[in-house]
């Protein structure tokens, strides 16, 4: 690996921190407060590159590699969380799975819309009685001549109401049997999918998460992404990816999160001098330091693989339950370096913490990380 980091690379991510401090720092505790999902934000983010970042420019990506992809989110992350998550989710999963199981045809369809931010995209697998049990789901897709009647429902989908296109799994198989799901690409607009509940979410609280509804909806077999039975197969390796962008988010909050924790022990003084000299604090900002840096590491070589095309489903998963473990503990020592202003909405620290959590359970929680290690080194 090449620990350089190009002259592209520290423009791309100057870039994306101009535009956040200028586009979404103003407004991050109105939008957190309200749960209000900016979307003419993400059309300006669109127009930026950032809403398809490693979609060849032949379909109107930027064509850059995961390397500037994780530089993105993590400034981004550093500002606002939760705009770092919508960006991630649009990218990683129902961007990426197009642009990685459909044909020319689906590709050229619907990536240029996705990828100029016009059109913000959501993916569908999780459903109320299926968390990580996916391949139980209920939502079914029924041949019916030329297309296919999606019914059921999903839950926690990220955009599942202003989205304008999902990438959806259904089961069209019998329950367990194996090579038993299959993606369809659903527009809004199409008879019986709608949205249902939106979530009052601990954190992300910018992002949004809803219900997707699917009530006899019609899907042509030209939006089946893939030969049928490929849909579970497909949603792992789309979240071998996805991993590596909830690393990353994990990644910015923590830096961000440290960044507000050293600035405030500098200025902070007790028994005449500053709160970071003192041991207690001193340690917390080395060992917080220290994890971040991990997190980079590991980050970054599961992007050169994945740039590379090499399997990298264990370093993803390895990077994302470290770098979202160490977010958490990093937003907590944040807080408990603010003391009492920590645990108030006047200072940063409280949101990176609440933020925090989500990313020890998005896209595969801690423990589903650990069993994707676990069975890949003992295999």
């Amino acid at each position: 690996m090449n620990f350089e980091i190009s002259d592209n690379l520290k423009m791309i991510a100057e870039t994306a921190k101009d535009f956040a401090e200028k586009n979404i720092r103003p407004h991050i505790m109105d939008w957190d407060e309200s749960q209000h999902f900016p979307v003419e934000l993400f059309h300006q983010l669109g127009e930026m590159g950032f809403m398809g970042i490693v979609v060849p420019e032949e379909y109107g990506g930027s064509g850059l590699s995961y390397h500037e992809y994780v530089a993105i989110v993590d400034e981004i992350s550093q500002v606002d969380p939760s705009i770092g998550l919508s960006v991630a989710a649009h990218n990683s999963l129902c961007t990426n799975h197009i642009l990685e199981f459909g044909n020319e045809e689906q590709k050229k369809k619907w990536l240029p819309q996705l990828a100029s931010g016009k059109v913000i995209g959501a993916w569908g697998l999780t459903e109320h009685n299926t968390g990580s049990d996916a391949g139980g789901m209920s939502t079914t897709a029924v041949k019916d001549g030329d297309d296919w009647i999606i019914n059921g429902a999903k839950n926690f989908i990220t955009h599942a109401i202003s989205g304008d296109i999902a990438v959806v799994m259904t089961r069209t198989g019998e329950k367990g049997a194996p090579n038993n799901a299959t993606a369809f690409v659903l527009e809004k607009g199409m008879e019986g999918f709608s949205s249902g509940k939106k979530e009052n979410k601990l954190g992300m609280r910018a992002s949004e998460t809803a219900e997707l509804i699917f009530d006899n909806v019609r899907v042509p077999d030209s939006h089946r992404l893939g030969e049928v039975g490929e849909g579970f197969k497909q949603a792992l390796k789309v979240l071998d990816g996805g991993r590596i962008s909830i690393a990353a988010l994990s990644l910015g909050i923590a830096k961000g999160a440290y960044k507000a924790a050293l600035k405030y022990a500098k200025e902070r003084h007790q028994f005449g001098k500053p709160i970071a000299d003192f041991q207690a604090i001193n340690f917390k900002l080395a060992d917080m330091a220290t994890e971040i840096e991990a997190s980079e590491l590991l980050i970054q070589k599961a992007s050169y693989l994945k740039n590379n095309k090499q399997k990298m489903t264990r370093e993803g998963a390895m990077a994302k339950l470290y770098a979202s473990e160490a977010c958490v503990k990093i937003a907590n020592d944040a807080v408990q370096i603010f003391g009492g202003y920590g645990y108030t909405k006047d200072f940063p620290a409280e949101k990176y913490y609440r933020d925090s959590k989500l990313c020890t359970i998005g896209e595969g929680t801690s423990e589903i990380q650990k069993l994707v290690i676990g069975r890949d080194i003992t295999k």
